[in-house]
């Protein structure tokens, strides 16, 4: 900054001071006041610039090092999931009226930006069969703190209660969102023999202090949890449940066993992994609660001349509007994700994708059944039915396992010794519809020269 005032023209340089005046700074170095002497940088040890086309080069090396998916067979999962993408959805998002769109303040010039969110928002509602859905959380992790904020606002009550099988950044994220709401969250135990959550312990921990209960279907083990009901008849404060939305379109929505609100991650709706983002968060609630949701809901209306409009119906968020009423600070812009889940879903239609949610289900159940016939190994570790994930065991620990895999190319499952130390020998298996036959049979190859 010095050097560019020092060497701009002298109408420039003119006028930086007479910035530097208005502000009360004697010269640049005032800037920088603040920053304490021995952490300051002369100059960024940069190297020389490169022309383009050697820079496009060493990026490429660079780059190179990485192993992708397209590169080696992979069964990590967790959260997210490396879905087939139709390439209708990529020329979709990649028009300049959807991937340069920012939020649509002015919707007399953004109605078609608007009218895809609504898409997706109602599309997200028949999945999950609540009354509204905003377009506005980072992803599943978010979705939850904000959930658990909603939940105290709803129901009075500090504790929120979630599952000790929660995946490891969503109870991070969850803790970040809570501490400073004075929300207090404990956890519930899951089953050993179900893998579902344990209910005796769940009852033990509902006391009038309770504001909400967490509960995932599919689980973190990827067993699907079949005691919504008995889950929703055991408390009357907000039930939460989180959602895979492409197992959604294969199980009975969570209104139906009297969810309040429900969350999950998107990415498997249209968008890449890539490398972990960026992600989409779904967020839906009933009718009764919406004033009560953070984040924006698209709505359809009627302009002045009676036509069919589409606007911003509720927007209490962020810097732009009632910032002391706002039901949360987080000012994001999914908007292009949600365009992305929205033109998956009409691409595929119902039965597309169900298809997906099927044959995830079917290579899943394959997939461990043939896991089990080796020698040595266990899977799935929870008796019950499952959707494309499972744990799996090995006698002889798994990390073994994990290096002979890598050793041959392939990217085994999550270990959960780091996350449940009770399960230190086994890890997480997740299969989609892009995993084909031949990857799954050298997968199995690899696991029997596993020593």
């Amino acid at each position: 900054f010095k050097e560019a005032i020092q060497s701009a023209p002298p109408r420039m340089a003119s006028d930086e001071a007479d910035m530097l005046r208005s502000m009360g700074l004697r010269n640049v170095e005032d800037l920088f006041s603040d920053i304490p002497p021995a952490v300051r940088m002369k100059s960024l040890a940069l190297p020389p610039g490169l022309p383009e086309q050697e820079v496009v080069s060493r990026v490429t090396e660079v780059l190179s090092a990485n192993r992708t998916m397209a590169d080696m067979p992979t069964f990590l999962g967790a959260g997210l999931y490396d879905h087939f993408v139709p390439a209708a959805v990529r020329a979709i998002t990649s028009r300049s009226e959807f991937y340069t769109a920012y939020t649509p303040y002015q919707p007399e010039v953004s109605q078609g930006i608007l009218q895809s969110l609504w898409e997706y928002q109602s599309m997200i509602c028949e999945l999950t069969g609540m009354d509204a859905a905003n377009t506005s959380m980072y992803d599943a992790s978010t979705a939850l703190g904000e959930a658990a904020r909603m939940a105290r606002r709803i129901h009075s009550g500090k504790i929120f209660l979630v599952p000790r099988a929660l995946r490891w950044h969503r109870r991070n994220v969850l803790g970040n969102y809570t501490w400073g709401g004075g929300i207090i969250v404990k956890e519930v135990e899951y089953d050993r023999t179900t893998g579902m959550l344990d209910l005796s312990d769940l009852k033990h921990h509902l006391t009038e202090d309770v504001c909400g209960v967490y509960v995932e279907n599919p689980n973190f083990f990827g067993r699907l949890e079949e005691q919504l009901a008995e889950i929703r008849a055991a408390t009357d404060v907000p039930l939460v449940v989180g959602i895979n939305p492409i197992a959604q379109s294969i199980l009975r929505k969570p209104a139906d066993f009297g969810a309040d609100i429900v969350i999950g991650e998107g990415q498997a709706l249209g968008n890449a992994v890539n490398f972990g983002g960026p992600l989409l968060g779904i967020f839906a609630c009933r009718q009764e609660h919406v004033r009560k949701m953070p984040g924006r809901v698209i709505g359809l209306t009627k302009d002045a001349e009676g036509r069919r409009a589409f606007c911003m119906t509720l927007q209490t968020r962020e810097q732009h509007i009632r910032r002391e009423k706002a039901m949360s600070n987080i000012c994001t812009n999914e908007s292009l994700l949600s365009v992305a889940a929205a033109a998956y879903m009409a691409v595929l239609g119902s039965n597309g994708l169900r298809k997906v949610a099927v044959a995830c289900m079917r290579k899943a159940k394959d997939l461990a059944a043939a896991i089990r016939a080796i020698p040595g190994y266990e899977a799935p570790l929870f008796k019950g039915p499952h959707f494309n994930e499972f744990t799996v065991r090995y006698q002889g620990g798994y990390e073994a396992v994990h290096q002979t895999l890598l050793k041959e190319g392939i990217h085994g499952g999550m270990a959960h010794a780091r996350h449940l130390k009770e399960l230190r020998d086994f890890a997480l298996f997740a299969v989609t519809e892009r995993h084909t036959k031949p990857d799954l049979d050298r997968l199995l190859a690899a696991l029997r020269d596993v020593p």
